[in-house]
């Protein structure tokens, strides 16, 4: 099943049940629940009220309908608790370390990386990102993710995986020139990390048959910039798997219901697989050629990120234009 949120007054927007055509989508009614943190935190319970609702849309027999034209999802959470990113591509890890002048951690092979994002103001697939200096080095992180429901505190991997309920594909934003000071710091991400924007789609695990398997999504993320292929890794590479990152998440706090959790700018070895984010490209071109000729995005370049299995959207693709803004005076 795919879930959605149709953009509405409110902020939290209103539920919708995503056709296997993915055309059209059922309206949830508000009474059932009002929109999807809502659902999840009580998943229980509706759950199967949700199954039914698909099983009438596909039926034709569910008649409030909204055809699903541009402009009209907004991200399936536009807001929520938590919004946790790890870093379970080794990869990914050591290249942009590398470009940023620093050495990996010592435990990168036994404790996960994670930061916790904004969660309050989630993007939609296809709002604008927002350039304001172009010297921050703006760039984008491909990645894919899990929504937890309630995870109890000191949650194992092996008691993971019945807390993962929907699975999300990302566009985690980041500022690179900002970060190295932030980190240098010893306070971690702030500035360095602005608003995240989500594919449309929300996907329950079972649509992804054996492609979802020991906590890992085994399907290649496709990244496109300007129209042209950048890069297409196969996010099944985690060093880490997501039951992993729910476990070190969980170590001193329990998860709220409507926990996003990010697996890290999708990476593999094979560099002819292309690349899920700017700064993985300009460090092999350093490596190469002692410097970068791939620049940072500007105002006007577009990126488009979509992963298909069996030749369709698993869940939508992001589609955004870097648009230049100004702090308000």
């Amino acid at each position: 099943m795919k879930l959605a949120t149709l953009r509405t007054e409110a902020k939290d927007g209103a539920l919708l049940v995503v056709a296997r055509s993915q055309e059209r989508a059922a309206r949830v009614p508000a009474g059932l629940t009002p929109n999807l943190l809502s659902a999840l935190e009580d998943w229980n319970r509706v759950l199967p009220w949700l199954q039914e609702v698909s099983a009438d849309l596909e039926r034709g027999s569910w008649k409030d309908v909204v055809a699903l034209k541009p402009g009209i999802l907004a991200a399936p959470l536009p807001r929520t608790w938590s919004w946790l990113d790890g870093s379970a591509y080794i990869q990914h890890i050591i290249l942009v370390r590398k470009a940023r002048g620093a050495e990996p951690p010592e435990d990168l092979r036994t404790v996960p990386l994670m930061y916790q994002g904004i969660s309050d103001n989630l993007l939609g697939p296809e709002d604008d990102i927002r350039l304001i200096d172009e010297a921050w080095g703006l760039d984008f992180e491909s990645e894919v993710g899990v929504i937890t429901g309630d995870v109890p505190l000191g949650t194992k991997a092996a008691q993971a995986a019945g807390h993962v309920k929907l699975l999300v594909a990302m566009n985690d934003v980041s500022l690179r020139n900002l970060i190295p000071r932030e980190l240098k710091a010893g306070f971690g991400f702030f500035h360095g990390k602005p608003a995240t924007a989500f594919a449309p789609f929300a996907v329950t695990p079972d649509e992804l048959g054996d492609d979802w398997r020991d906590g890992r999504l085994r399907l290649p993320l496709v990244t496109k910039l300007n129209g042209k292929l950048f890069g297409q890794p196969d996010a099944g590479e985690m060093h880490f798997s997501f039951y992993d990152l729910i476990e070190h998440a969980a170590k001193t706090r329990k998860l709220s219901a409507g926990t996003v959790i990010g697996g890290g700018t999708v990476a593999n070895v094979d560099e002819s697989k292309g690349s899920s984010c700017l700064a993985e490209r300009r460090m092999l071109e350093i490596i190469k050629t002692g410097k970068p000729s791939t620049p940072f995005l500007k105002a006007g370049d577009e990126v488009e990120i979509e992963m298909l299995r069996g030749g369709r959207s698993v869940f939508g693709a992001i589609r955004q234009k870097v648009a230049a803004a100004a702090i308000p005076a």
